[in-house]
């Protein structure tokens, strides 16, 4: 009898595992292979929401069903595309298809001078330290400074605020891992200024997440250029942006109270350089913007806003994928319902989902229906696919460990799960604590749960 065929899903974020669970549950019998460059899977969830955000990651159970059904799937983790040679060439003689599900993972930048100053950041470089990821254990962003900057107008500008503001007594019950706690511990940040760029009532930040900001314990919320809120005739029609205008009219009225730390909202205001001595950054020079005729200009007004920290959270694109056509502009691969386009010809075999194919856009959820598209085209093309040379699971391991891969399957991946809620009950008061760096996740994939101590590792 001949094998089911067999598909290669790269990313273990939501959008793959979506993928995923798509493939197993269609009527077609196929056997999935899940490969990530990291030995544990959740990409965007494990690695993008905010620690303190519990609730935004109990998608968790719902991703690593697939898993449970067992002999159809397998993960194979601490396997990168492009490294040590493996290849799209190499990945066509083992699977039927592929499914490239690799995200945005580069920050957007400013285009303004200084902004490569040591103690300035992309948002995916502070968001990855704060959750655990292994490229930024090393980051160790400057807190020594009582004044952060963020630019941006989403919810991550927000979350970064909110993480560098909160108490750290509630840091520690979240995921956050020990390193991390010990800078937030600290860290003698007591402003964090938003500068956003358009008017309150054009930004992105959702309701609940703007919300939390004016929650915190001991942290004021202080917007300034309030007049653009008082000066707006009627409300917005759109009910997401009447009930930020709410909330921002209420903090602007209120003026701010006292408080340890503050959160200022900072309205029509572009980065135009970040200053800096001796390399480092001492501040970001902002400029006003006003309204003229519907259109926002800037007025040549500058002024100055001292920080030891300034981090960009203007956007994310994604990264070519060798041997795949890229949209540089777009920062997606060209497709038509996830199949991947060449000069406008489809490229057999090959697909995408999630950010690589529409773009750093809607929410974890959204990647459902996207993965569910992209799934359905590949299921319609299947018959005229052409065979792998070798479709055996084992051949893939065997080449994979002949190219210098130490993969991680499931099982070690548990092992490494359960190694982390073992330190959440070490620390006391977290569910879990993340293991940041890549060796030790690695040595915690291949501990057996019998020889673990109760003790806190460094």
């Amino acid at each position: 009898m001949s094998r089911p065929p067999r598909v290669a899903v790269i990313g273990a974020g939501p959008s793959g595992l979506y993928a995923a669970a798509a493939l197993l549950a269609s009527e077609t019998p196929v056997e999935v292979d899940v490969l990530d460059r990291l030995p544990a899977p959740y990409g965007l969830v494990r690695y993008g929401v905010a620690p303190d955000h519990i609730r935004m990651k109990s998608v968790i159970p719902v991703l690593r069903k697939p898993f449970a059904v067992g002999s159809r799937i397998r993960f194979l983790g601490n396997v990168c595309l492009g490294e040590h040679g493996l290849v799209l060439d190499t990945l066509r003689r083992h699977y039927h298809a592929v499914i490239h599900a690799s995200g945005s993972s580069r920050d957007r930048r400013l285009g303004i001078p200084g902004e490569d100053l040591d103690g300035s950041h992309g948002s995916r470089a502070l968001v990855g330290w704060y959750s655990g990821h292994p490229d930024f254990t090393a980051l160790d962003p400057r807190l020594d400074h009582s004044g952060v900057v963020v630019v941006g107008a989403g919810n991550v500008a927000l979350d970064i605020a909110r993480v560098l503001t909160r108490d750290v007594a509630d840091m520690a019950r979240t995921d956050v891992p020990d390193h991390v706690l010990k800078s937030l511990q600290q860290s003698s940040v007591r402003d964090v200024h938003v500068v956003i760029r358009r008017s309150p009532e054009h930004v992105k930040f959702t309701p609940p997440e703007l919300r939390q900001i004016g929650e915190l314990d001991d942290v004021s919320v202080l917007v300034h250029n309030g007049g653009a809120i008082a000066g707006r005739a009627g409300e917005p029609a759109d009910r997401r942006q009447r009930q930020n205008m709410r909330l921002l009219d209420g903090w602007a009225k209120a003026g701010g109270q006292p408080a340890r730390r503050r959160i200022h909202l900072h309205f029509q205001r572009s980065p135009v350089r970040v200053a800096g001595g001796d390399g480092k950054v001492t501040g970001v020079v902002v400029e006003r913007n006003e309204i003229r005729d519907g259109r926002l200009v800037g007025t040549g007004r500058e002024e100055t806003i001292e920080a030891g920290l300034v981090v960009r959270a203007i956007g994310y694109s994604g990264e070519p994928i060798g041997g795949l056509p890229f949209d540089e502009a777009a920062g997606v691969v060209p497709n038509v319902a996830g199949r991947v386009l060449r000069d406008g010809n489809v490229v057999p075999g090959q697909y995408v989902t999630g950010w690589i194919k529409r773009g750093p856009s809607g929410v974890i959820g959204t990647n459902k229906g996207d993965a569910g598209q992209t799934v359905s085209s590949l299921l319609a093309d299947l018959a005229g696919l052409p065979a792998p040379a070798h479709p055996e699971p084992e051949s893939i391991t065997e080449c994979l460990g002949t190219l210098g891969f130490d993969v991680v399957a499931w099982e070690h991946w548990e092992s490494l799960d359960v190694e982390e809620i073992r330190l959440g009950r070490v620390r006391g008061c977290a569910e879990r604590v993340k293991v940041a760096g890549l060796d030790a996740m690695m040595r915690a994939c291949r501990t057996p749960s019998e020889d673990r101590q109760e003790t806190a590792v460094g």
